[in-house]
């Protein structure tokens, strides 16, 4: 399905892009994507937004961020929610060579990044890509990593997440020894913990609580200055809906989408087995919309 693509990054290390082969027509619109926490070409969003790119004839491709490709990367750092500058060089190369609109989704921790590279990039964002699309997005992660860490959260989630993250870190501990406390990430028990003893100093703050205050995209939505769509539903169990948004908290760029259901990245439709095709056709449809095209029904 995919045709992956490895790029050296500025610091010597690689990130993996996988493209759907495409046969599209010069100047169809490219679709990006940006995955969530742990993510990859293969989650089911990521598959599904394959599939409406390739029934709307746009080219599409998933980012991964570093590690997350199925091989470790190279330099001692790994990604973050707040990862705008690796957007910023990944958008920026592929604004060099296509020549239609780019039209970028960002899932889960890839949205909030994405829109904070929108916010740090101001209006010169529109240079680059026609509209951004954040999609379940933990925009305040203090309030995000609070309801992850308790209750049924903590016991499913926090467990799943720590069950891959926490071998890649000791990984990247062994290819770099004395890098952190591998006794103490051991030992963590919450995604705070983990973020405290290797993602924040790993990527430059002082701890989780820099961390969760620095790279969150909810304080700087009024600086986008490029169409953009931040949807959240309000019964996501990552996302609390006392965190979201209010208009006037936003710029007249943003568009809030905060429906009901939808969980976080569901979005299902349909008795069961649901459709995931809601997700991608409705975040799809908003963005051709913003580079004057309408989708393909």
């Amino acid at each position: 399905m995919y045709v992956r693509e490895r790029w050296t990054t500025p610091d010597q290390d690689f990130i993996d892009l996988d493209w759907q082969r495409d046969g599209t027509p010069s100047g169809a619109p490219l679709i990006v994507l940006f995955h969530g926490l742990e993510g990859s070409s293969r989650s089911h969003y990521s598959e599904s937004f394959a599939e409406f790119a390739r029934l709307q004839s746009a080219a599409y491709v998933v980012v991964h961020f570093r590690g997350c490709s199925g091989e470790l990367n190279q330099a001692p750092r790994a990604y973050h929610s707040g990862d705008f500058e690796e957007i910023g060089w990944v958008l920026e190369r592929l604004r060099q060579r296509h020549t239609g609109p780019l039209l970028v989704v960002g899932i889960s921790l890839g949205g909030n990044a994405l829109l904070r590279w929108a916010e740090e990039s101001g209006s010169l964002a529109a240079n680059t890509v026609s509209a951004v699309a954040s999609v379940c997005a933990p925009i305040d992660l203090a309030a995000s990593g609070a309801s992850i860490g308790q209750g049924f959260n903590r016991q499913v989630y926090t467990r799943m997440f720590l069950q891959s993250m926490k071998p890649k870190a000791l990984r990247k501990l062994a290819q770099f020894p004395g890098l952190f406390d591998g006794e103490a990430l051991r030992a963590a028990k919450d995604l705070y913990a983990f973020d405290n003893i290797f993602t924040a100093p790993l990527h430059g703050f002082k701890n989780t609580d820099d961390y969760w205050r620095r790279a969150s995209a909810k304080p700087g939505l009024h600086h986008i200055r490029v169409p953009a769509l931040v949807l959240n539903a309000l019964n996501d169990p990552f996302v609390p809906a006392a965190s979201l948004p209010a208009m006037q908290e936003v710029g007249d760029w943003v568009t809030l989408w905060q429906p009901r259901d939808g969980g976080h990245v569901g979005f299902p439709s349909g008795a069961p087995p649901s459709r995931l095709s809601t997700l991608p056709q409705t975040v799809g449809a908003w963005l051709l919309q913003n580079c004057g095209l309408s989708i393909k029904l």
